[in-house]
């Protein structure tokens, strides 16, 4: 983690495990089966199971692969909200939240980009993960928390309806995939 890394996460500790918790629980109460809030909490809960595979992978082929499928699932599931969501957020009077999520995606993107440049296995590398892994559970938070719910209740049934299919259809079309939070089985090389 870089000084900047340093300073930026200790004067904006993370939230806790239960405030997560709590959170995604009021999400999930607020989602219904199939809607584009479910899916999302899905692919939120995939990602955090591939950030753990990534940390916990027992050889640098294993954690090189694990990475790969979280690169595929971050960014599948990045385009999904971009093309469906966040539009969908400025619509509804909410420009702020919806620039926030495409600035804090854009930087994952980037340091998942210079994650790859790292040894895997090492300390740096374990780090970098640690931070990505922080950032993205701060989105997820931010989302979760009160933004997707918001939004939620200001935009129609029919508008429900076209988010859900745009937010799925942006998926599968990046990860190739109709299963919503499946991690792909492409082949990775390593």
């Amino acid at each position: 983690m870089s000084i900047v890394d340093k300073i930026v996460a200790a004067v904006t500790p993370p939230e806790s495990q239960a405030a997560r918790m709590q959170v995604r629980a009021k999400a999930h109460a607020t989602a219904n089966p199939g809607d584009w809030l479910s899916m999302v909490l899905e692919h939120h809960e995939g990602i955090e199971a591939a950030f753990a595979a990534v940390k916990s992978a027992a050889s640098a082929n294993a954690q090189v692969a694990a990475q790969k499928k979280l690169a595929i699932m971050l960014t599948g599931h990045a385009n999904a909200e971009e093309a469906a969501i966040y539009p969908a957020l400025a619509a509804a009077g909410e420009k702020g939240h919806a620039t926030t999520a495409y600035t804090e995606q854009a930087a994952t993107k980037i340091q998942m980009g210079l994650l790859e440049r790292l040894t895997p296995m090492t300390s740096d590398y374990l780090d970098k993960l640690e931070h990505i892994r922080g950032a993205v559970s701060h989105h997820m938070y931010e989302e979760e928390g009160n933004w997707f719910i918001d939004l939620k209740s200001k935009v129609t049934v029919a508008e429900q309806s076209q988010i859900a299919f745009r937010y799925e259809e942006e998926f599968s079309r990046y990860v190739g995939t109709n299963t919503v939070g499946a991690i792909p089985n492409r082949p990775v090389n390593v």
